[in-house]
């Protein structure tokens, strides 16, 4: 039985977190597809094409990933994709009340498609996107919480390089 999964999240930007999760999700299915959703209410500080890249770049060792976008609801794309696990992380208690409500919500909607929870490494247990876009652009230094190819595209962005 082939087993194809979706990880869908806005990664914005991406970092060691969702790298590590995105390695060990390639190695428990046959195919991940990494899904950025394309969210312009949230305001991002790259662009849906940007972020695609940096983890199209970011997962570029791993044959069994693809990236790819999407909008509306989640699991109408899971669907599309035909995967039958969508894979979350969960970093705290506070993000596990938030994703078990969300897991229910689409179970409700597609019982087909099972959830499947991971934690991060340990050493990526406190990082989100959100917390490194205020360090970083608060001057704080955020080399080793975001790939290399992030953080190269954090500097310029900040210096007012697109």
């Amino acid at each position: 039985m082939t087993v194809n999964a979706l990880y869908p999240g806005t990664f914005d930007p991406p970092t060691n977190g969702h790298v590590d999760l995105i390695t060990r999700g390639a190695r428990l299915f046959d195919h991940l597809t990494v899904a950025v959703l394309v969210n312009p209410v949230k305001n991002p500080l790259f662009t849906v094409e940007e972020r695609v890249e940096m983890l199209t770049e970011a997962a570029s060792s791993l044959d069994n990933v693809s990236v790819a976008t999407f909008n509306g609801l989640m699991v109408e794309f899971a669907r599309q994709q035909g995967v039958s696990a969508v894979l979350r992380g969960i970093r705290a208690i506070s993000d596990y009340e938030y994703e078990f409500q969300m897991a229910l919500m689409n179970r409700r909607l597609a019982p087909e498609i099972e959830t499947v929870f991971l934690q991060p490494a340990g050493r990526y247990s406190f990082v989100s996107s959100r917390m490194v876009k205020e360090v970083f652009s608060a001057g704080g230094d955020v080399t080793g919480l975001v790939p290399p190819n992030v953080l190269k595209r954090l500097r310029a962005r900040i210096n007012g390089h697109s």
